[in-house]
């Protein structure tokens, strides 16, 4: 098959790697594009570049600093008409209804003289930039939002230290959802405003816990990312206790939900005092630990849906959408495959709890490395090794076409588990591509069982995401832990 590659390079030009993963992902739906990616001209993006076969000689003479807009395709003509689309999806960006952002800002400083009443600022620069632009938005005021990952604990400690100072608060670095004032930033969800604050140091836990609430009957007041790295002993929860702080402090929030992996123990112990000392009520969902000694006014949830329901005092019906009641599985193993690394985790531990062997590339206490050959396994596509220059799964699903293609050929795997995530950021139809993978790849041996993560309100539509997957004789349940323990419970009756 011919090549022609074409490369452009805008020299001093930054965009964030959302907005660049999702034009790469138009690109490759122009005819005749064999590839596209929109990079920043590190190292090591250079290396991705070239491992791919887009990159030219004019893209191999980019600083870090420059954008590479890379696209090998079958002829000059697609490569040139792809090239003319990312050029304008550049040169005039759009919002989430597709319409011109006229509000375009170069500095942090032009964008508070624009807007004075300004209190926060979402930060998504390339890493080694990211600590200098959150430190002048503190500076001005600002609480901030770093979505930019790899930056370094030691930065993230003295920005973190510097906030609360200041009485400002940093969500991040590697911060991906957040709902401030009924505001979703980054990736999450329309969910209805309510009494319940959300804490996590989980994008996807965020997103599960704050849809399920609003499928609940409730709302959320604010639902307050901290990154990944903020219970880790070395950072030891600073930006946990002030967001507890400021959630006290909020007047519209009755109930708080804390949503993590399991905390360093001296970090647990540090944010137990705190919220002993809380006059509001609590849940506690550190996915991966066993119960354990709370506070008074705090409740113990074992998964993101039990959070839900703690916060709420409803119960979340764990019947599935489907067609009649599901025929055993037979014998055979599960391969759940997530876009959501919580989610992964989760499932996991349903395994683990029903005294199941079960593996994963990011396994939880109990569970072994990844082996895909034997037993369940539960792999989280979203992982940076799936990930390395390409989209992330919830803004493109066909990262995890390969993995999807090959469970389905594999006689073992008796049940597939997939997690379908809505909301901004995220694809515009995953359920639609899904099912058109099943419909080409898929046997009658293999029952799909799948989870929608998404708000009545988010514009993929989730009844609409349902009904696809239903249709596709996927049998689609309520939450991802009612997801996994069908799953498990298809392979026990089999």
């Amino acid at each position: 098959m011919s090549r022609f590659v074409l490369n452009q390079v805008r020299k001093g030009s930054y965009m964030d790697s959302v907005a660049l993963m999702k034009i790469s992902s138009r690109l490759k739906n122009v005819d005749g594009v064999i590839e596209a990616g929109l990079m920043m001209g590190t190292p090591a993006n250079h290396q991705i570049m070239d491992d791919a076969g887009v990159l030219a000689d004019a893209g191999r003479e980019a600083a870090p600093g420059d954008l590479v807009i890379a696209i090998a395709a079958a002829d000059q003509e697609s490569a040139e008409q792809a090239l003319e689309i990312a050029i304008s999806e550049l040169d005039q960006p759009k919002d989430v209804a597709g319409e011109s952002q006229d509000f375009n800002p170069r500095t942090i400083r032009t964008a508070v003289a624009q807007n004075p009443g300004t209190n926060l600022a979402l930060i998504s620069v390339a890493g080694d930039y990211a600590g200098s632009e959150a430190r002048k938005a503190l500076r001005r005021g600002l609480n901030v939002m770093i979505f930019s990952d790899n930056v370094p604990v030691s930065e993230e400690i003295s920005l973190k230290e510097e906030a609360r100072e200041l009485g400002l608060l940093v969500m991040g670095p590697d911060c991906g959802t957040a709902i401030i004032n009924g505001v979703p930033l980054a990736f999450a969800n329309r969910v209805p405003r309510g009494d319940v604050g959300l804490v996590g140091a989980s994008g996807t836990g965020l997103q599960e816990v704050s849809c399920l609430i609003g499928r609940l009957g409730a709302g959320v007041s604010h639902a307050i990312g901290v990154g990944g790295r903020d219970l880790s002993e070395e950072v030891g929860g600073l930006s946990t206790l002030t967001a507890l702080d400021m959630l006290d402090e909020d007047l519209s929030t009755r109930h708080i939900v804390l949503i993590s992996k399991p905390p360093a123990k001296a970090v647990v112990e540090k944010i137990f005092a705190r919220i002993a000392r809380s006059p509001k009520s609590f849940t506690v969902c550190l996915i991966g630990m066993d119960q354990m000694d709370l506070p008074a006014n705090a409740t113990f949830a074992a998964t993101l849906k039990a959070a839900a329901e703690s916060a709420t005092g409803k119960t979340l019906d764990a019947s599935h959408s489907g067609n009649g009641r599901p025929a055993p599985a037979g014998r055979g193993v599960v391969r759940g495959l997530y876009s959501g690394g919580t989610l992964a985790a989760e499932a996991q531990l349903i395994f683990l709890r029903h005294q199941c062997a079960v593996s994963s590339n990011v396994p939880v206490p109990g569970a072994s490395a990844l082996n895909q050959s034997e037993g369940h396994a539960m792999i989280d596509l979203g992982s940076d090794e799936y990930t390395q220059g390409r989209p992330h799964p919830m803004i493109d699903p066909a990262v995890r076409d390969a993995a999807l293609e090959e469970a389905l050929a594999d006689a073992k795997v008796k049940v597939l588990l997939l997690d379908i995530i809505l909301g901004y950021g995220a694809h515009g139809d995953p359920a639609g591509y899904f099912t058109e993978k099943l419909d080409k790849w898929g046997n009658n041996d293999t029952i799909v069982v799948a989870s929608v993560c998404g708000g009545d309100d988010d514009f993929q539509g989730r009844d609409r995401q349902i009904e696809k997957l239903r249709r596709a004789n996927v049998l689609v349940a309520p939450s991802n832990a009612d997801a996994a323990e069908l799953a498990y419970a298809l392979i026990e009756d089999g």
